[in-house]
């Protein structure tokens, strides 16, 4: 079974995919998946899936959930449940299960050694892939807590490290042509993160598209202009600049 955070929760499971039941289970899930392998005490849970307003006998409600969870994940035809109680808490443990954000942060582990010797098409290749695992925002209904929240700010992070080192990796292969339109697609999405727009810019121009490559940067100035009260930051006016006098340095690489 695979358990995937990357989007909506959800369990996958001989090429079927299937919820978890009720959204106080779900949370419970959650937040023993962002720490899987660990113990997770259950003052943290209670506050994960109740907030300031749990109710009296908590501990008594908690089990309930507990004893639900474990019924959805244990194993066909019997076997023990993935959550155990441990240390004033419980832990799920992951076993021969596979968890969708480990799968992806062992995939840009691959890329970026790869990025680093030299090899830029097995690196994007699998940039790419771990990207294909993203679904929607990590877990974005259930981010009530301090546990999961805290964790999809962090996977949000790194999702966008790896869509630049995918963009990156592409236009130093001399893919840019096909990466405009991802390049535009992120913008769209991500309408404050400069990296994409410079990126952007270098394949429209390198595409034959100056015209538009200088497009993108009044986009983005006005952008960051009405929503931040800033100008673009000096990468990319030097970019701009380079575009303008039709710089040298600009050429793809061979």
């Amino acid at each position: 079974m695979r358990y995937e955070i990357l989007g909506p929760l959800r369990l996958a499971e001989g090429g079927s995919t299937r919820l978890v039941g009720a959204r106080k289970v779900e949370v419970l899930l959650a937040a023993l998946l962002v720490r899987a392998g660990e113990p997770v005490g259950s003052d943290d849970l209670a506050k994960e899936i109740w907030g300031t307003r749990a109710p009296r006998q908590t501990q008594a409600a908690l089990h309930v959930y507990v004893s639900q969870l474990r019924k959805a994940l244990r194993p066909p035809g019997g076997g023990e449940s993935p959550v155990v109680t441990a240390r004033g808490g419980y832990t799920l443990r992951l076993g021969g299960d596979e968890l969708d954000f480990a799968l992806f942060q062992d995939l840009v582990r691959t890329g970026r050694a790869a990025q680093e010797d030299g090899r830029l098409s097995e690196a994007c290749e699998a940039y790419e892939e771990g990207l294909g695992l993203w679904r929607g925002p990590a877990l974005e209904e259930l981010r009530d807590g301090a546990i999961v929240n805290g964790f999809a700010c962090w996977a949000e992070q790194a999702r966008l490290d790896c869509m630049e080192r995918y963009a990156e990796t592409g236009l130093e292969l001399g893919r840019h042509r096909e990466f405009i339109g991802y390049l535009y697609a992120r913008i769209e999405e991500l309408p404050l993160q400069e990296s994409f727009y410079r990126r952007l810019m270098l394949a429209l121009y390198r595409s034959g598209c100056r015209a538009d490559a200088l497009d993108v940067y009044r986009s983005a100035r006005t952008v960051l202009v009405e929503e931040l009260g800033l100008e673009p930051s000096a990468a990319l006016q030097q970019l701009h600049h380079a575009v303008l006098v039709d710089a040298p340095e600009l050429a793809a690489p061979r």
